[in-house]
């Protein structure tokens, strides 16, 4: 199973509950919390009401956010925290109608008792992302791991570093010191953020005396 198959399967599976974001008919942002029903390796598949806000957002924009979390559920609350996993989301999505639907209600056999009857069930509509960016960030290793995705056969963006060491760095170590992660390469200049562990924490851009660290 490659990264994108397993995140998607962890967000079905393991994670399941997400809280989803869109945007109503003002531009305000409206959150709420929903199932993912389903995952085939290559894409996400939810549902709603075809009378919910939520559903009328959704072929409104067609493109939703989304975040979760697992781990940590049998630990005491000190320790939860650096088990979790986070899975982040952003993306386009389509609505399917009822396609998917007799296997969402396999796979999710809770579904039964709210909508106990077909014609109950006449109400439910099913989306799926088309293409989407995601993010992995699991707290349960040291250092943290951080890991970018894809959801989609579309182009994909270049990956987002809010840090990154130039030229002008010296190589005196201030930003060694401060690292949260000791996830800085320093080897040869310039130092070089290992940005699947990164925290984003920007010590290393607060405290390098030649200014070296771009904040982008």
């Amino acid at each position: 199973m490659d990264d994108t198959a397993s995140y998607l399967d962890m967000l079905a599976n393991e994670i399941h509950s997400v809280v989803v974001a869109t945007t109503d008919s003002e531009g305000h942002p409206v959150t709420r919390v929903i199932d993912i029903m389903l995952s085939d390796g290559e894409t996400i598949y939810f549902l709603t009401a075809k009378g919910k806000a939520f559903a009328g957002q959704l072929m409104d924009t067609g493109f939703i956010a989304l975040t979760g979390m697992t781990g940590g559920a049998s630990l005491d609350r000190a320790h939860a925290s650096l088990a979790i996993k986070a899975i982040s989301l952003r993306g386009t999505v389509e609505c399917i109608g009822q396609e998917k639907l007799d296997e969402i209600f396999e796979k999710n056999p809770y579904m039964a008792q709210i909508y106990p009857t077909d014609a109950s069930r006449q109400a439910l509509v099913v989306f799926c992302m088309e293409e989407g960016e995601g993010e992995l960030f699991d707290l349960s290793t040291k250092p943290i791991t951080r890991k970018s995705f894809r959801v989609g056969a579309g182009e994909a963006e270049a990956p987002h570093y809010p840090y990154l060491i130039g030229p002008a760095c010296i190589g005196c170590g201030a930003c060694l010191a401060v690292c949260p992660q000791d996830c800085i390469k320093h080897g040869k200049k310039p130092f070089e953020i290992e940005q699947d562990h990164c925290l984003h924490c920007g010590n290393c851009w607060s405290i390098c005396p030649e200014h070296a660290v771009m904040k982008r």
